[in-house]
This record gives C-alpha cells, sequence and structure tokens, in this order.
C-alpha cells in the first residue's frame, strides 16, 4: 500500500474517533456547569481547555459560549470537533481511489451539514448527532471492509485516539473534585454505564469505575483495551521477526504503557491519576510520530547553498 494511503487512513480514523471523544467530553463538562451554580465558569472552561490541549485568552473571563466556539464549531482550530470531521472527509478525498462510495459519502454529508453556530437549547443535540456521524462512518468501515492494510492502519488511528480520549476524559476526574464529574457521568459519557453495572452489579465507586474504563480487557474504549488493540494492529503489520526485543518504537512504547498500567495496583493509579493519564496522552502522541517515521516517511526538505 502507499504510504500516502495509508497514512490517510489512519488520520481518518484518528480524527472520527477524534471528533466523537470531545462531543462526549464537552457534553459531559458543559452540562455540569449549568447544574453546579458554585464551580466558577471561567475557571472550569480554562481547565477544559487545557486538557484539551488548548489555549485560552488571558484578557477576558471565559463563557461556556467561549467554549463551544473554540472546541465544537471553529473549523481552523486543530482540537474542535468541525476541525477533525473536515479533516477526515479531506483525508479519505486523498485516499478516494481506497475509501469506500458509502465512507465517502458519510464524511461528506457530515462535513456540508456541520453548523457554524449552535444556539444554547441545542447543544446536547448537537453533540448526539456528532457522536451518530460517528458511529455511522466507524459501522460503515467495519461491516464492509476487509480486514487488510486499509482496515489495519484505520483501527490503528481509532485505538490510539480512542485511548488518548478516554485519558482526558479521566483527567477531568481530577480538575475540580469536589465539583467534577462523578463517576457515573463518566461512565455514561463513555456509554460505559450499563456495561460497567452487568459486570461489577453495583452502583459506581472510584475503584471499580477507574478500573473499568482503564484496565478492562473486554471493554472497547477502555485504555488497556485501546492500547492493546493499537499493538496487535502494529504486529500484523510487520510480524515480529526479532530474536531479542522489540525493535518496532511504537509497539516498544504501547507495550511499556501497558504494563505499568497492568500491573500497576489500582490504587496507586488512583492516587496519581492525573500523572498516569499524562503519561498515556504521551505515550499515544510518542507513538503516533514513530508510526509516522516508520510507515509515513516525508521527503527531505530541500536545502539551499551556495554554489563553489
Amino acid at each position: 500500500m502507499l504510504s500516502r494511503i495509508a497514512e490517510s487512513l489512519f488520520w481518518i480514523g484518528r480524527y472520527i474517533e477524534r471528533s466523537d471523544g470531545t462531543a462526549r467530553i464537552l457534553d459531559v463538562h458543559l452540562q455540569l456547569l449549568l447544574e453546579d451554580p458554585w464551580t466558577p465558569e471561567d475557571v472550569a472552561c480554562r481547565s477544559l481547555l487545557s486538557v484539551m490541549g488548548s489555549s485560552a485568552p488571558d484578557d477576558r473571563e471565559l463563557t461556556r459560549e467561549d467554549v463551544l466556539a473554540i472546541l465544537a464549531v471553529d473549523r481552523t482550530h486543530p482540537a474542535s470537533i468541525a476541525y477533525s470531521l473536515g479533516a477526515a472527509r479531506e483525508n479519505a478525498r486523498r485516499a478516494r481511489e481506497i475509501v469506500s462510495t458509502e465512507l465517502w459519502e458519510c464524511l461528506n454529508t457530515t462535513r456540508a451539514r456541520m453548523p457554524r453556530r449552535i444556539s444554547s437549547e441545542k447543544v446536547h443535540e448537537f453533540f448526539g448527532w456528532v457522536r451518530e456521524r460517528a458511529a455511522l462512518a466507524v459501522g460503515v468501515i467495519e461491516s464492509a471492509t476487509s480486514r487488510d492494510e486499509a482496515w489495519l492502519f484505520f483501527t490503528l488511528g481509532r485505538s490510539l485516539e480512542r485511548a488518548d480520549m478516554t485519558a482526558r476524559l479521566l483527567a477531568t476526574r481530577a480538575l475540580t473534585e469536589a465539583s467534577g464529574p462523578s463517576w457515573t457521568t463518566i461512565l455514561r459519557s463513555c456509554g460505559a454505564y450499563e456495561a460497567y453495572l452487568r459486570t461489577y452489579r453495583g452502583m459506581p465507586s472510584a475503584r471499580n469505575a477507574a478500573e473499568f474504563l482503564l484496565l478492562d480487557r473486554l471493554f472497547p474504549r477502555s485504555v488497556l483495551f485501546s492500547v492493546s488493540r493499537a499493538e496487535e494492529c502494529l504486529r500484523q503489520l510487520e510480524p515480529r521477526t526479532d530474536r531479542v526485543g522489540v525493535s518496532d518504537q511504537a509497539q516498544r512504547l504501547l507495550g511499556r504503557i501497558r504494563s505499568q498500567l497492568e500491573y500497576r495496583p489500582i490504587a496507586e493509579i488512583l492516587d496519581d491519576l492525573p500523572h498516569q493519564m499524562d503519561a498515556v496522552q504521551e505515550v499515544t502522541s510518542e507513538a503516533s510520530e514513530a508510526i509516522r517515521r516508520r510507515y509515513f516517511p516525508t521527503g527531505a526538505a530541500p536545502s539551499w547553498r551556495e554554489e563553489d
């Protein structure tokens, strides 16, 4: 497969998952701002922007509407939903010879229907629409794509982004512990509440909910499941021939963070949750860069020098 096509598929997976994850995080936290009058709105908005990797202007207080403008509908901001869906569509255009007609039409329609403004009474409806469109795009690929390299690169990108987004959502739990989202709210935002109840058969506790979202091997949105899926995609893309160790840098990074989470007591992880989630985000970023260097090499930039 051409590296150009592989890179586009990888980023289609990442951008679709990013739009879904961002919608889930914003839906939870913007609703909390409405329900909790005791939380300073400016502090909560700046914390949320920080978790999402965005900077905030210092010259004025931020409001819920500012967060929506930056992270939902700004088509030029790399962390926004509108940017992610537009970038997914653009990558599909570049890989049009591989991307199915159904997926192309799905992404094209989603991009065309993306609003430029969201009224306050339709915020929750907008986030639900984003999740539905992301689920439709993923469903098209899962139901009608051969399990070949195209599917592997798409799933690899999606798995890395999902691990990153679940880590960000868990990190928001520690922003303002007293008034932050409850574990029930976080589970619901991940679509994990009913799966959690079937597994633990009781109301969520901090230990059990964190354990489920971090370490459950069967729940597809857990950090451990996502990292393990990314590792498996890398192994299938390039079966190991090393007699000693692992030469692939991305596999090494993912294997290390998986082991750190898998074999560390959940109580220790909870005591240091923000730092642990920062580590997961850092590893997904470094693994993505290692994958880029390995599979999507770019030509060297031209250098100019004077003739002798």
